[in-house]
C-alpha cells in the first residue's frame, strides 16, 4: 500500500499541480520562500525523492532539471483511496463506513461521479 506524502512533499506536489506547467527547483524554492525559510538543497532533495517515487517526471534543461507531475492530483488521490480500500480486509464494510461519514457535499459529488461512471461500467 502506498503511503501518503510527508508535509513538505505534499506542499511541493500541491504547488506542482497548481502550476499546470513544468517547473524548476529554483521556481518551487522561490514560491515556497514566500511563506517559509527553506534551503535550495532541501527542495532539490524532496523533488528528487518525488521523482524516485514516480510522482514527478523530469527532463534536463541546461544544468538543472524541470519537473512536472506524472498524474493529476485527482488521479493520485484516487489511487490512494483504491490502495486503502484494497488493504482494508473487508471492502464492503469499509465502503459502508466511508458512506456513513460523507458530508452532504461529498454525497452530491459521489452521486455526480456515478452519473458519469455508473456502477458496472468498465474501461479497458
Amino acid at each position: 500500500m502506498k503511503r501518503g506524502l510527508g508535509e513538505l512533499e505534499s506542499t511541493i506536489m500541491d504547488r506542482m499541480w497548481a502550476y499546470h506547467k513544468p517547473a524548476s527547483v529554483r521556481e518551487v524554492l522561490e514560491d515556497l520562500r514566500q511563506g517559509r525559510e527553506i534551503a535550495y538543497t532541501t527542495v532539490m532533495t524532496v523533488m528528487d525523492k518525488l521523482h524516485t517515487k514516480g510522482l514527478l517526471k523530469r527532463k534536463p534543461v541546461g544544468r538543472a532539471y524541470v519537473y512536472e507531475p506524472v498524474a493529476s492530483k485527482e488521479a493520485y488521490t484516487a489511487e490512494l483511496m483504491r490502495d486503502s480500500l484494497a488493504a482494508s480486509g473487508n471492502q464492503a464494510a469499509t465502503l459502508v463506513h466511508f458512506l456513513e461519514r460523507l458530508t452532504p457535499e461529498e454525497a452530491s459529488a459521489l452521486e455526480a461521479a456515478l452519473q458519469v461512471f455508473p456502477p458496472g461500467s468498465r474501461r479497458s
